[in-house]
Protein backbone atom coordinates (compact mmCIF):
# COMPACT_ATOMS: atom_id res chain seq x y z
CA UNK A 1 0.00 0.00 0.00
CA UNK A 2 1.12 3.55 -0.53
CA UNK A 3 0.33 7.04 0.59
CA UNK A 4 -0.68 9.37 -2.25
CA UNK A 5 1.48 12.45 -2.92
CA UNK A 6 0.44 16.01 -1.94
CA UNK A 7 -2.91 16.96 -3.44
CA UNK A 8 -4.36 13.44 -3.23
CA UNK A 9 -4.52 13.00 0.54
CA UNK A 10 -8.29 12.35 0.60
CA UNK A 11 -7.99 9.12 -1.36
CA UNK A 12 -6.34 7.17 1.44
CA UNK A 13 -3.92 4.27 1.03
CA UNK A 14 -4.02 2.54 -2.33
CA UNK A 15 -1.74 0.17 -4.23
CA UNK A 16 1.01 2.13 -5.97
CA UNK A 17 1.08 1.13 -9.63
CA UNK A 18 3.78 3.39 -11.01
CA UNK A 19 5.83 6.38 -9.95
CA UNK A 20 8.94 8.14 -11.07
CA UNK A 21 10.71 11.31 -12.03
CA UNK A 22 13.06 13.67 -10.29
CA UNK A 23 12.92 16.39 -7.68
CA UNK A 24 10.34 17.50 -5.17
CA UNK A 25 6.64 17.76 -5.87
CA UNK A 26 5.67 21.25 -7.02
CA UNK A 27 3.54 23.44 -4.75
CA UNK A 28 -0.07 23.30 -5.92
CA UNK A 29 -2.24 26.37 -6.54
CA UNK A 30 -6.07 26.20 -6.27
CA UNK A 31 -7.88 23.42 -8.15
CA UNK A 32 -10.11 23.71 -11.24
CA UNK A 33 -12.20 20.74 -12.36
CA UNK A 34 -11.93 19.09 -15.78
CA UNK A 35 -13.24 15.89 -17.34
CA UNK A 36 -11.99 13.35 -19.85
CA UNK A 37 -14.03 10.47 -21.30
CA UNK A 38 -13.26 7.34 -23.28
CA UNK A 39 -15.32 4.85 -25.23
CA UNK A 40 -13.79 1.37 -24.90
CA UNK A 41 -15.72 -1.19 -26.94
CA UNK A 42 -14.97 -4.55 -28.56
CA UNK A 43 -11.23 -4.34 -27.91
CA UNK A 44 -10.92 -0.78 -29.24
CA UNK A 45 -10.61 2.68 -27.68
CA UNK A 46 -11.92 5.90 -29.22
CA UNK A 47 -9.43 8.77 -29.00
CA UNK A 48 -9.60 12.26 -30.42
CA UNK A 49 -6.81 14.06 -32.26
CA UNK A 50 -6.82 17.61 -30.89
CA UNK A 51 -7.02 20.16 -33.70
CA UNK A 52 -6.72 23.44 -31.77
CA UNK A 53 -5.99 25.00 -28.39
CA UNK A 54 -4.17 23.44 -25.45
CA UNK A 55 -2.81 20.05 -26.48
CA UNK A 56 -3.07 20.69 -30.22
CA UNK A 57 -1.71 17.73 -32.18
CA UNK A 58 -2.12 15.29 -29.27
CA UNK A 59 -4.40 12.24 -29.09
CA UNK A 60 -6.56 12.20 -25.98
CA UNK A 61 -9.99 11.38 -24.63
CA UNK A 62 -12.85 13.85 -24.97
CA UNK A 63 -13.29 16.46 -22.27
CA UNK A 64 -12.63 19.90 -20.91
CA UNK A 65 -13.53 22.40 -18.20
CA UNK A 66 -16.42 21.97 -15.80
CA UNK A 67 -18.46 25.18 -16.12
CA UNK A 68 -19.73 27.08 -13.04
CA UNK A 69 -22.91 25.45 -11.69
CA UNK A 70 -22.36 22.33 -13.82
CA UNK A 71 -21.88 18.88 -12.31
CA UNK A 72 -18.82 16.88 -13.30
CA UNK A 73 -21.04 14.22 -14.92
CA UNK A 74 -22.96 16.83 -16.94
CA UNK A 75 -19.69 18.40 -18.09
CA UNK A 76 -18.36 15.02 -19.23
CA UNK A 77 -21.51 14.33 -21.27
CA UNK A 78 -21.53 17.84 -22.76
CA UNK A 79 -17.87 17.64 -23.81
CA UNK A 80 -18.33 14.18 -25.36
CA UNK A 81 -21.25 15.48 -27.41
CA UNK A 82 -19.46 18.71 -28.42
CA UNK A 83 -16.17 17.05 -29.36
CA UNK A 84 -17.30 13.72 -30.85
CA UNK A 85 -21.02 14.10 -31.54
CA UNK A 86 -22.01 11.12 -29.37
CA UNK A 87 -23.63 10.36 -26.02
CA UNK A 88 -22.90 7.50 -23.62
CA UNK A 89 -23.66 6.12 -20.19
CA UNK A 90 -20.41 7.19 -18.55
CA UNK A 91 -19.03 5.68 -15.36
CA UNK A 92 -16.23 7.19 -13.24
CA UNK A 93 -12.94 5.29 -13.51
CA UNK A 94 -10.30 7.61 -12.10
CA UNK A 95 -9.08 10.98 -10.87
CA UNK A 96 -5.75 12.64 -11.41
CA UNK A 97 -4.30 16.06 -10.86
CA UNK A 98 -1.62 17.71 -12.90
CA UNK A 99 0.27 20.95 -12.69
CA UNK A 100 2.89 22.71 -14.75
CA UNK A 101 5.07 25.59 -13.74
CA UNK A 102 3.51 28.90 -14.71
CA UNK A 103 -0.09 27.75 -14.38
CA UNK A 104 -2.33 29.68 -11.97
CA UNK A 105 -4.32 26.55 -11.09
CA UNK A 106 -4.06 22.81 -10.59
CA UNK A 107 -5.97 20.70 -13.10
CA UNK A 108 -8.13 18.06 -11.38
CA UNK A 109 -9.31 15.66 -14.07
CA UNK A 110 -12.24 13.32 -13.46
CA UNK A 111 -11.94 10.33 -15.82
CA UNK A 112 -14.96 8.48 -17.25
CA UNK A 113 -15.43 5.55 -19.59
CA UNK A 114 -18.26 3.74 -21.34
CA UNK A 115 -18.50 0.45 -23.19
CA UNK A 116 -21.19 1.66 -25.58
CA UNK A 117 -22.47 4.90 -27.06
CA UNK A 118 -25.30 6.41 -29.06
CA UNK A 119 -24.99 8.39 -32.26
CA UNK A 120 -22.25 8.44 -34.86
CA UNK A 121 -18.84 9.83 -33.98
CA UNK A 122 -18.02 12.84 -36.12
CA UNK A 123 -15.07 15.15 -36.65
CA UNK A 124 -15.66 18.53 -35.01
CA UNK A 125 -13.80 21.85 -35.03
CA UNK A 126 -11.82 20.67 -32.02
CA UNK A 127 -11.32 16.90 -32.37
CA UNK A 128 -11.00 14.17 -34.99
CA UNK A 129 -12.18 10.83 -33.48
CA UNK A 130 -10.19 7.72 -34.32
CA UNK A 131 -10.43 4.10 -33.11
CA UNK A 132 -7.36 2.20 -31.92
CA UNK A 133 -6.94 -1.44 -30.93
CA UNK A 134 -6.41 -1.95 -27.20
CA UNK A 135 -3.19 -3.96 -26.78
CA UNK A 136 -2.88 -6.95 -24.44
CA UNK A 137 0.02 -5.14 -22.78
CA UNK A 138 1.56 -1.71 -23.10
CA UNK A 139 4.62 -1.98 -25.30
CA UNK A 140 6.66 -0.02 -27.83
CA UNK A 141 4.79 -1.36 -30.87
CA UNK A 142 1.34 -0.82 -29.39
CA UNK A 143 -1.32 0.41 -31.83
CA UNK A 144 -2.10 3.22 -29.38
CA UNK A 145 -0.17 6.31 -30.63
CA UNK A 146 1.90 6.91 -27.47
CA UNK A 147 4.39 9.18 -29.24
CA UNK A 148 1.55 11.59 -30.12
CA UNK A 149 0.05 11.62 -26.62
CA UNK A 150 0.86 13.21 -23.26
CA UNK A 151 3.97 11.59 -21.75
CA UNK A 152 2.14 10.42 -18.61
CA UNK A 153 -0.62 8.61 -20.52
CA UNK A 154 1.36 5.39 -20.89
CA UNK A 155 1.51 5.23 -17.06
CA UNK A 156 -2.22 5.47 -16.29
CA UNK A 157 -3.96 4.05 -19.39
CA UNK A 158 -3.00 0.48 -18.42
CA UNK A 159 -4.67 0.94 -15.01
CA UNK A 160 -7.81 2.38 -16.63
CA UNK A 161 -7.90 -0.41 -19.21
CA UNK A 162 -7.52 -3.04 -16.46
CA UNK A 163 -10.85 -1.96 -14.97
CA UNK A 164 -9.42 -0.64 -11.69
CA UNK A 165 -10.27 2.81 -10.33
CA UNK A 166 -7.11 4.90 -10.20
CA UNK A 167 -5.82 8.16 -8.78
CA UNK A 168 -2.69 10.01 -9.74
CA UNK A 169 -0.58 13.11 -9.87
CA UNK A 170 1.59 14.49 -12.65
CA UNK A 171 4.03 17.42 -12.51
CA UNK A 172 5.29 18.91 -15.77
CA UNK A 173 7.94 21.48 -16.54
CA UNK A 174 7.08 24.05 -19.20
CA UNK A 175 9.62 25.30 -21.73
CA UNK A 176 9.50 27.22 -25.03
CA UNK A 177 11.04 25.68 -28.13
CA UNK A 178 10.88 27.64 -31.39
CA UNK A 179 8.00 29.70 -30.00
CA UNK A 180 6.00 26.61 -29.01
CA UNK A 181 5.28 25.59 -25.41
CA UNK A 182 6.60 22.14 -24.55
CA UNK A 183 5.58 20.16 -21.47
CA UNK A 184 8.08 17.66 -20.10
CA UNK A 185 7.11 15.01 -17.56
CA UNK A 186 8.95 15.81 -14.34
CA UNK A 187 7.38 13.52 -11.76
CA UNK A 188 4.39 11.15 -11.59
CA UNK A 189 2.54 8.81 -9.24
CA UNK A 190 -0.45 6.56 -10.00
CA UNK A 191 -2.22 4.13 -7.75
CA UNK A 192 -5.20 1.81 -8.12
CA UNK A 193 -7.83 0.21 -5.98
CA UNK A 194 -10.22 -2.63 -6.76
CA UNK A 195 -13.69 -0.99 -6.93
Amino acid sequence: MGTPPPGLEGFGPIQVSTSGGNGMWLNLPPVKLYTISFIIKSGKILLGHKKRGFGKGVYNGFGGKVEPGESVEAAALRELKEEAGITAKLVPCGTFIYFHEGSDHTFQVEVFKADNYEGESIETDEMRPEWFDVPDSIEQNSPIPWESMWAADRHWYPIMLSGKYFVGRIDFTETMEDGVKKYTLQRWWFGARDT
